[in-house]
Order: C-alpha cells, then sequence, then structure tokens
C-alpha cells in the first residue's frame, strides 16, 4: 500500500512541475523516506538511487567540463586537430604556423567549455525518464552501466541540441574565423592537400564525448568509493 501511495505522489509530482524540478523533487522526497526508516519498496529506492547517482555525476561532470581548462586542460579529453587533418596540421607547422594551430585548438576546446553547462538540464530532464526496470539493470552492470545506457538512450537528441551552443561559442571565441584562416594559408602552401570539414560537427561530438567520459568517471567513483555517495539512498543502495 506504502508503495502505491508513493508512486500516486510521484505521478502527482510529474504533471505539476517541469521534468528538471520534479526529478530533484522527487529524489528529495524518497531521499526523506530513506532517513526516516520507513522507506518504499526495494526496487523503487533502487531507481531513485540510481537517478540520485546520474544527477549528481553529471552535475559534477558538468562542473568539471564547463570551466576554464575544463576540456584543454584534460589529457584525456582534450580536442585535438581532427584525424583527416593532421597532414594539413603537420605542413603547417613546418611552415611555421604552430601559434596559429595552437591557437584553433584552444579555440576549439574554450568553445566545448563554454557549452558545457548548458548540457546541465537536457542531462537531468533525460535521467528523469529512466525506469524501475532499467535502474535494476544499470545497478548489476559494468562499472560504467548507467553512463552506457545514458549515451545510448540520449545521444541523438543531445547532439541536436548541443550543436547550436556550440556553435554560438565557437563564434564568439573566434575557431571558425581562426579555421578558414588556417585553411587560406595551407592552401598556399605546395604539395599540401585540404579539405573542407565540417568543424562545428566534429567539435560538437569530441565536447559530448569527453562529457561522458567524465560522467562515467564520477559513476565509478559512486560505485567504487563510498565518499561520493553524498546521499542515504545511494549509500544505501551501492553499499550492497
Amino acid at each position: 500500500m506504502r508503495r502505491v501511495v508513493l508512486m500516486l505522489s510521484a505521478l502527482v509530482l510529474l504533471s505539476a512541475i517541469p521534468a528538471a524540478g520534479q526529478l530533484d523533487q522527487i529524489l528529495k522526497e524518497m531521499d526523506t523516506y530513506a532517513r526516516s526508516g520507513a522507506g518504499p519498496s526495494g526496487e523503487v529506492k533502487i531507481g531513485a538511487a540510481l537517478k540520485q547517482a546520474l544527477q549528481v555525476g553529471t552535475e559534477n561532470a558538468v562542473k568539471l567540463t564547463g570551466q576554464t581548462d575544463g576540456y584543454f586542460g584534460n589529457k584525456a579529453i582534450k580536442i585535438l586537430m581532427p584525424e583527416r587533418l593532421r597532414t594539413v596540421e603537420k605542413g603547417l607547422r613546418t611552415a611555421g604556423y604552430g601559434p596559429e594551430v595552437d591557437k584553433l585548438v584552444l579555440s576549439m576546446n574554450r568553445a566545448a567549455e563554454r557549452a558545457a553547462p548548458e548540457a546541465k538540464k537536457i542531462f537531468w530532464d533525460a535521467i528523469g525518464k529512466m525506469t524501475i526496470d532499467d535502474a535494476q539493470r544499470i545497478l548489476n552492470g559494468t562499472p560504467t552501466a548507467a553512463t552506457d545506457y545514458f549515451k545510448d538512450k540520449t545521444s541523438a537528441s543531445l547532439t541536436l541540441a548541443f550543436r547550436p551552443i556550440v556553435d554560438r561559442a565557437m563564434d564568439e571565441v573566434g575557431t571558425v574565423k581562426q579555421y578558414n584562416e588556417l585553411l587560406g594559408q595551407a592552401k598556399a602552401i605546395p604539395f599540401l592537400n585540404t579539405e573542407n570539414y565540417d568543424l562545428d560537427r566534429y567539435v560538437v561530438g569530441k565536447a559530448l564525448d569527453g562529457l561522458f567520459r567524465v560522467v562515467g568517471d564520477e559513476e565509478r567513483k559512486i560505485r567504487s568509493d563510498p565518499g561520493a555517495r553524498v546521499t542515504s539512498l545511494m549509500k544505501e543502495v551501492f553499499a550492497k
């Protein structure tokens, strides 16, 4: 009976407030139940704990990547020149344009760092759609099962939502201008073949790859480090 009341309460909340707000409010309510010792059923707790883990993990990931050098200073996710343009990069550096190439690389990372904070609401809206069955499978999965599930379910919509943010950021930091100037310089170098490249798409993809990687790192911490479990529900579920 208590479980039915809890689920009905959640449905009322779902219809009354925006997605990001509803997730936060429901999880707080579930945590209150856990603290009181009169918590809901095990599967409901698992679902809530997994959502809390993703909520905490994605918020931490956004904070880490959405600061100066969040991408550029992290070798694991730093955005480099596209593989298809490495020959062009080598030719430009040989011709003395190394500083210009470095500026382009820096500006791509700065664009990703500016865009990262905008991902929080998109992440949290997606987290709210996770079912209890999903959570049960994820809990017993790999160390990044939640992140992998999240990436599989949201990558397409995140790309669509993220691209205009990255586009705007790239314009603001001058990435496109620097790239076009470098291409113009490359075309003047004998025997160096250049090609048009969708740099915006590349930066969006790498920005999201980096963000998901950091989310995965945060998930591993929550699963393995008791100190990373910042709510009573997470401590209870992930300790099992």
